[in-house]
């Protein structure tokens, strides 16, 4: 995703757009004190990255007409989920890496790179249409190659690198473009000679080895040929799986938000059951019209991986969800489970009591 937090108060305030934003994670000691968390790509222009102190950003920025804005998590998580859910039904095999990249493998769906780009713009198109969010995507024979091609045109890029292309497109870039080559690993390169990811492609591979050990060593002279074996897939077991969708119009209208609820709670119900796993807690959140946010959680008396249970339990949240809050229609529903337990495997007594 592009500028991910500062994109998405620009969405919630159309009036921030084309002024530079700066997301701040404040840590609360002083009214300025904390670090950017990120920022759009007119604060960018003026030298503001993330990472440095806010008080620093601000200096930059001064008399620029910027705004800074405490980070809101709650918000950007609700985002990235629907996101994701737009992604997942992309792909063959999907690997969420954080909270606003993954990487899809869509092998079985692309029989060329002509049609690996129509499934980039569709998704583009999709995510532009649904959640009003630019993404850059990059196309690769590798996650390695995507990943890097991802930020090679930002934002709102699409770059395509064919499998005969990869060692010019990696040859092209500085050494840094490659992951896991700080400061501190780049100057010890160029102690070696190493200035290169040219350099480092020819370099023999058991003397890197024998400088920063087998794994990085290794890595390294993979990376720098643009190769990598490593599989899309779902990391570690989740903490929780859920869905999110924009409803057709701003509503109270229950049967109406039933619907949409159940669709969503099908699609979270179908990856359960793909990955095995069983739940005990179901929730709702619900994005209102003046764009606050509801949630309801409610922990079952046992380990499930039932379909109607998340069906019951979301209709009865929703329904304490509409009964305090009488005045205002909801824009968007989200319905996820969480407490996942792996089925078959090792099951603590406090997984039964409430």
């Amino acid at each position: 995703m592009d500028y991910f937090y500062a994109q998405v108060e620009e969405k919630i305030n159309p009036l921030l757009t084309n002024r530079p934003i700066v997301v701040g994670q404040y840590s609360g000691r002083t009214e300025d004190s904390g670090v950017v968390a990120t920022t759009n790509y007119v604060a960018r222009e003026f030298g503001v990255r993330s990472g440095i102190p806010i008080m620093r950003a601000m200096k930059l920025l001064e008399g620029k007409d910027a705004i800074f804005i405490k980070a809101n998590h709650e918000v950007y998580e609700e985002a990235s989920l629907a996101v994701m859910s737009i992604l997942r039904e992309h792909s063959d095999s999907f690997e969420s890496v954080s909270i606003d990249e993954a990487y899809l493998d869509i092998s079985s769906r692309s029989i060329d790179i002509e049609m690996a780009q129509k499934i980039a713009l569709e998704i583009k198109d999709h995510i532009r249409s649904k959640e009003g969010l630019t993404c850059s995507i990059g196309i690769g024979p590798n996650k390695l190659i995507a990943k890097i091609a991802s930020d090679f045109r930002k934002p709102d890029g699409l770059t395509i690198i064919h499998p005969e292309e990869v060692k010019t497109f990696l040859f092209s870039l500085p050494l840094e473009r490659l992951f896991g080559i700080g400061e501190k690993t780049k100057s010890k390169l160029k102690k070696m000679g190493i200035e290169t990811i040219e350099q480092l492609a020819d370099y023999n591979p058991s003397l890197l080895v024998e400088a920063f050990g087998n794994k990085f060593g290794s890595y390294l002279h993979m990376a720098a040929n643009g190769e990598d074996k490593e599989k899309v897939e779902e990391r570690s077991m989740r903490e929780q799986i859920g869905r999110l969708a924009t409803l057709k119009n701003n509503t109270r209208e229950i049967h109406q938000i039933k619907r949409v609820l159940d669709e969503l709670a099908e699609s979270v119900h179908n990856q359960i059951i793909d990955e095995n796993l069983s739940f005990k807690s179901v929730s709702i959140t619900a994005i209102m019209e003046d764009l606050k946010i509801q949630t309801k959680t409610k922990t079952l008396e046992a380990i499930t991986d039932a379909l109607p249970a998340i069906r019951k339990t979301a209709h009865q949240l929703l329904q304490d969800l509409l009964e305090k809050n009488e005045d205002k229609e909801l824009r968007r529903i989200g319905v996820k489970v969480s407490n996942l337990t792996e089925k078959g495997g090792q099951v603590s007594l406090t997984d039964f009591v409430e």
